[in-house]
């Protein structure tokens, strides 16, 4: 049950980075190309952590289920 809190608490934190590097990206969009870019690249790294995660918090369900 321990990891699965920690799954979560987990996924919480990447998706409040993920939302706070695509405002970054969306408000340097017309200022800074490069920031812009840097910003949506990680933003797509983040995104692909969260959907091992969810991956992962759903096989954690099913196998305590």
């Amino acid at each position: 049950m321990l990891q699965v809190n920690q799954l979560q608490t987990y996924r919480k934190h990447l998706e409040d980075r993920y939302s706070c590097l695509l405002e970054k990206s969306n408000n340097y969009r017309f200022i800074d190309e490069n920031k812009s870019d840097s910003a949506a690249f990680k933003a797509m790294k983040i995104l692909a952590k969260i959907s091992r995660i969810s991956y992962l918090d759903r096989e954690e369900l099913q196998s305590i289920s």
